[in-house]
């Protein structure tokens, strides 16, 4: 075999080694996430405390060992949750939004698509909310994930605000945080209703709240 030869055929043979290596990589990410899927649907019925790297092992049908290793801890693997969770709340309520003009139209489809979104978790259960029942005295590192989360979407609502006051809409003096802080007291208490107390009309009550608020802070509206 000549030089030339040899040198020809040594990239096909290190395409041969890396493509099983490869293809490893890809099926492990497959499984982590199949495993976080599974941990989120038990997350929303049980709360991230009750999760566990032996009852994922039971559902997914694998070792203890196999699951662990994809996270390396129980705590890991409650955070991976948590950034799942608002990974889904961002694609579902925000970035839908994100397509309406500022102002308003924004602001409304904000509050709509969040609605639809906590309408959808009132059997399961909001995340968000049970998260902040188990950790809201337990600092470390699943509570920082999720205040995280919940101030990434809550800076997102007083932007919107923000917006529809610089478009006109509110009034230029509405405090944005004050607003953001009324519409987001909507959706906890349509969810308490809703779900803890089962009250039917709950959800026109939210709607027109939201409406309530709108009118309070137009710009239209007297000072």
């Amino acid at each position: 075999m000549t030089t030339e030869t040899a040198k020809s055929k040594a990239p096909a043979k290190a395409t041969a080694v890396r493509k099983p290596a490869g293809r490893a990589v890809q099926k492990g990410q497959q499984t982590k996430h199949a495993i976080i899927e599974a941990a989120l649907g038990l997350a929303t019925q049980i709360g991230l405390e009750g999760l566990s790297i032996g009852a994922l092992a039971e559902v997914m049908g694998m070792s203890k060992s196999g699951v662990f290793a994809h996270f390396g801890s129980r705590e890991e693997l409650q955070i991976s949750v948590v950034r799942e969770y608002h990974d889904r709340f961002e694609q579902e309520v925000f970035y839908p939004a994100m397509q309406q003009p500022r102002g308003l139209p924004r602001l409304r489809t904000l509050f709509a698509n969040w609605m639809r979104r906590t309408s959808a978790e009132i059997d399961s259960g909001c995340l968000y909310i049970s998260g902040a029942v188990e950790f809201d005295d337990r600092p470390g590192p699943v509570r920082d994930a999720l205040a995280a989360s919940v101030m990434t979407w809550h800076s997102a609502l007083q932007r919107a605000v923000t917006l529809a006051q610089q478009c006109g809409h509110l009034r230029a003096d509405a405090d944005e945080k004050q607003v953001a802080f009324e519409i987001h007291g909507l959706i906890l208490a349509w969810h308490y209703e809703a779900r803890f107390l089962k009250n039917p009309g709950s959800i026109s009550h939210a709607n027109q709240g939201f409406e309530n608020i709108l009118a309070r802070y137009s710009a239209s509206s007297s000072h």
